[in-house]
């Protein structure tokens, strides 16, 4: 489930340095961005740096191309890349990333391939941050966009898994015969900023000629429907799948599928507007849309992190899922300085503050308030899902009336926690059985 730096070259000259600008966006109230601007001679030691302010703290921000940053070393980060090129000796590649990861402290996911790099990770900022740097020495990876959001109670994932995968990303098939190394064949990249004046104008059609949405366009939601239950963009349809794995939308050469974004979509004219968690799932979706002779193809890039993170909630309702112990992130969790005017926006398209009309309860379809999801405490079922809080006490944290019925329950979280492994219950089931 994964679910997004450039080479900084040396002066040419003492006399000569390049400065690079990087936006530290703060999880704090009423506290505007602050810009630190550093030396391209003192980026190998930033990851030591540390900056004596209280409000340096819970942080999101993209360490953009070209771009270094300094940060406090004892915070805890979550750090989330990509980058697709080739690497001839994968395995190799591998090798020399765990000889570099073994005296950090780093937990998450990064996979290599024949195709490049995906990679989601946490660590305390100075292990994390010295990765990034370390990675970006390497021309391959020179222009990859580094996102870095506060990882708020330590790690956020339970080890490092550092390997070889075929396949970047889950899809029934591989993507391994995807010419995915070519820029030309995926859709085209649009920044936060270009992407929000896209979308307004293209609503701001549909509002005038009272037409719905897809006339002309298609926002395509290119996540997972679990993902879009806790939040989405304005206008954008719930994918049809819950596991990205399965996803079809545009494959189909048989009669209209009403569930399908694309079923009427003209593959010259329609305009398809495509976004994920980071980008990268879109880069991939969008190689295979283009195989199938869409035209029109067009990408958030960065993802919707990114897109917060720079332009705020504009145009977006609820939280993003993310793939870690967090699991959802609320938009100022990325941008608290978002002007109002965006927060105005989102409000009456939600119907009031506060009111998520669009998140139901799993279990009995009422309205939730809390745009998070939990796992089921059946072990055997695991499933991911919302839940009002009378459902959860009523089943015992499980999904449905068979589940409470298990033999192997999980206690019922109490708040926003994620479930630990197994054992780790059983252990605590045999000590309770002797003392009893």
């Amino acid at each position: 489930m994964t679910v997004c730096c450039a080479r900084l070259s040396a002066p040419s000259s003492a006399a000569v340095t390049n400065r690079y600008r990087i936006s530290l966006t703060h999880n704090f109230p009423l506290h505007s961005k602050i810009f630190y601007t550093l030396n391209s001679l003192t980026r190998s030691k930033c990851s030591q740096a540390v900056v004596k302010s209280e409000t340096t703290r819970n942080r999101n921000f993209a360490i953009s191309p070209n771009s270094s940053v300094a940060v406090p070393s004892d915070d805890f980060v979550v750090v989330n890349f990509y980058r697709f090129v080739f690497i001839e000796n994968p395995h190799d590649e591998v090798a020399k990333h765990l000889s570099f990861l073994k005296d950090l402290d780093i937990h998450g996911r990064i996979y290599l391939s024949e195709q490049g790099i995906n990679a989601q990770f946490s660590g305390p900022s100075k292990d994390a941050l010295a990765y990034v740097e370390w990675l970006r020495e390497d021309i391959r990876f020179s222009d990859i966009l580094v996102q870095v959001s506060p990882a708020i109670n330590g790690h956020a994932f339970p080890k490092l898994k550092l390997r070889y995968k075929p396949s970047l990303v889950q899809l029934e098939g591989g993507i391994s015969h995807l010419p995915l190394l070519n820029p030309s064949v995926r859709a085209t990249p649009l920044t936060p900023f270009e992407w929000r004046k896209r979308l307004e104008a293209a609503h701001e059609i549909d509002v005038m000629s009272n037409s719905t949405i897809g006339s002309n366009y298609v926002l395509l939601d290119v996540r997972n429907g679990y993902e879009w239950d806790v939040g989405h963009f304005i206008g954008a349809r719930r994918p049809d799948t819950d596991c990205f794995r399965s996803t079809s939308c545009g494959l189909t050469n048989r009669e209209v599928i009403a569930s399908d974004p694309l079923a009427n979509a003209d593959k010259n004219t329609t305009n398809i507007f495509m976004y994920c968690t980071g980008g990268i799932r879109c880069d991939v979706y969008s190689t295979i849309l283009r195989q199938q002779g869409f035209q029109n193809l067009y990408t958030l890039m960065g993802g919707v992190s990114h897109y917060l993170n720079v332009e705020g909630p504009r145009g977006w309702i609820g939280n993003l899922f993310v793939f870690d112990d967090r699991l959802s992130l609320p938009p100022s969790a990325y941008n608290p300085d978002a002007d109002s005017s965006a927060t105005e926006i989102v409000t009456k398209a939600q119907g009031g503050s506060g009111n998520y009309s669009f998140a139901n309860c799993y279990v009995c379809g009422s309205h939730v308030h809390e745009l998070r999801h939990r796992n089921c405490a059946n072990l055997d079922c695991n499933l991911l899902f919302l839940c009002c809080i009378n459902c959860v006490k009523d089943l015992r944290g499980c999904c449905c009336l068979k589940c409470k019925t298990s033999t192997r329950l999980r206690p019922v979280l109490a708040g926003n926690q994620r479930y630990k492994k197994w054992h780790t219950y059983r252990e605590v089931e045999m000590q309770s059985k002797l003392t009893e």
